[in-house]
């Protein structure tokens, strides 16, 4: 009731201001600068030396203080790059435009034309000449000391959230920064950018439960795709060699401090490479980012001091349960033994599942969450990598690495398969898997492997989840903080 009351006296307000001629939302600004640019260049400026200086700056934000004292008021000013504070008095504005001043309230829009000086405490401030206001809130903004604490309101009103909370603002100020690093080194070492369907008519890529949606004009039942590899691997067969997409994916799984169901990653190829090779792109790539970024490739994570410079630990999967979890190779090596521990430590365990998926699914259990400093943990189980090349020494694994950081999968890397009857085969495998009631299983896809049957050259890709990375590279504790606009169950 209290805040329909305010919002009732806002709506009056507006009203009265409307019949007293002021226009609320005029459309027409000028803006020469931002209060960034003007503190970068005249902050160090003593009031004597600003007093000199002839020019006459304009800039445009929104009202987050005032400290009002009699005929004049400094406020604070906020635009896209920060705040800047600003000094409006009846002597210099007149009092008819002064006293529209004093009817607006925190959170208004306005601009500023003026001169900067330096009060008595040294603060750099625009004097104003002219005043002008833009728009005209109605609702209140959140309560000045405590912000926007509420973490959910946070998520499901991100515009209050970036007004009030500056960290946020920087989060995704570093989110752009991150990608744009990335999209630099990719196209330096000769990657093409690309664009691959979002809409696919078989899910594949990866192992992931998708959405379904349907095209009325072609009656076709369609996926959200899950991974865009199956395209990208198409323009490698056609001889582009270096391609890399920057994109959203969907997967129809529950929702963590890690997950959402739309996210987004970079996918990308190399002909004539392996999966070794991009373990050295990889540590290369993160580590300039971070020096990019935070000036060291050095970062603070939730209290732990993640070092990203190269080179990292590399550990095959087996030798991680063995290293993290004290589960000896006689075991691993046992399906029953293997299938014991898993029932042991409260797995779920079908009798359909393979012994690599158990092995599997240990390593997720007993090791994941142990693995802080960047590692890549190698050679996965044939069973739960159905694209990847198989290990020449031992067929039972393939060439394949997923980087963990902090306990969170970053990365996932492999040798591509490009054998199209061993493609195949192990598409068949997996739709027996299905037959068994995995719904995550891959598909069946003639239609790649009969692009395989025209040869793609030896080739390595890999996906890389940016959300996380951001995660770390901003100390954000969930995949929400980063996300600008998070998928959330619905309020009723």
């Amino acid at each position: 009731m209290e805040e329909n009351e305010l919002l009732r006296k806002r709506r009056e307000k507006n009203a009265q201001l409307g019949s007293d001629g002021i226009e609320l939302y005029p459309n027409e600004v000028k803006v020469s600068h931002t209060s960034v640019q003007l503190v970068d260049a005249f902050s160090a400026l003593s009031g004597e030396e600003l007093a000199l200086i002839g020019d006459v700056f304009s800039l445009a934000g929104r009202i987050m203080a005032v400290r009002s004292f009699g005929k004049g008021a400094f406020i604070s000013l906020q635009d896209r790059t920060g705040r800047i504070q600003a000094l409006l008095s009846q002597a210099t504005v007149g009092e008819q435009t002064f006293g529209l001043f004093k009817r607006l309230d925190v959170g208004d829009i306005i601009s500023v034309v003026g001169r900067l000086m330096k009060t008595r405490t040294g603060e750099l401030t625009l004097e104003a000449k002219e005043f002008r206001l833009l728009s005209k809130s109605i609702r209140q903004l959140p309560e000045k000391w405590h912000g926007l604490s509420d973490i959910e309101t946070r998520y499901r009103q991100r515009h209050l959230d970036l007004i009030v909370n500056e960290k946020s603002r920087n989060v995704f100020i570093t989110r752009s920064e991150i990608i744009k690093l990335m999209r630099h080194f990719m196209d330096d070492k000769g990657f093409l950018e690309v664009e691959t369907p979002m809409m696919h008519p078989i899910s594949g890529g990866a192992t992931a439960r998708p959405f379904v949606t349907h095209h009325n004009a072609l009656d076709m039942e369609l996926f959200l795709r899950i991974a865009p590899e199956l395209y990208l691997k198409r323009l490698i067969t056609g001889g582009l060699e270096r391609v890399y997409e920057i994109n959203r994916n969907f997967r129809n799984e529950g929702i963590s401090t890690t997950h959402n169901p739309e996210f987004t990653m970079m996918e990308f190829y190399q002909a004539y490479a392996t999966f070794t090779d991009l373990m050295n792109m990889t540590e290369e790539m993160f580590a300039f980012i971070a020096t990019e970024v935070l000036g060291s490739p050095e970062c603070v994570y939730q209290g732990a001091t993640i070092s990203l410079k190269p080179p990292w630990k590399r550990v095959p999967l087996r030798d991680a349960l063995a290293e993290y979890a004290a589960v000896p190779s006689e075991v691993l090596n046992s399906p029953e033994k293997t299938r014991d521990l898993a029932l042991k430590v409260g797995l779920e365990v079908k009798p359909s599942d393979a012994h690599g998926k158990i092995i599997m699914s240990l390593f997720e259990e007993l090791v994941e969450d142990k693995l802080v400093q960047p590692t890549f943990v190698t050679h996965y189980p044939v069973e739960v990598s159905p694209l990847a090349r198989k290990n020449d020494a031992d067929p039972s694994v393939v060439d394949r690495f997923e980087l963990y950081i902090c306990g969170k999968e970053i990365a996932n890397a492999f040798s591509e398969l490009n054998d199209p009857e061993d493609q195949k085969n192990r598409f068949l495998a997996q739709m027996r898997e299905r037959a068994f009631g995995d719904d995550e299983a891959h598909q069946m896809d003639d239609d790649y492997v009969e692009v395989l049957e025209y040869a793609m050259p030896p080739t390595a890709g890999e996906g890389i989840g940016i959300d996380r990375l951001v995660m770390l590279l901003t100390n954000s504790p969930s995949i929400r903080d980063v996300i600008l606009f998070p998928l959330l169950r619905r309020k009723d």
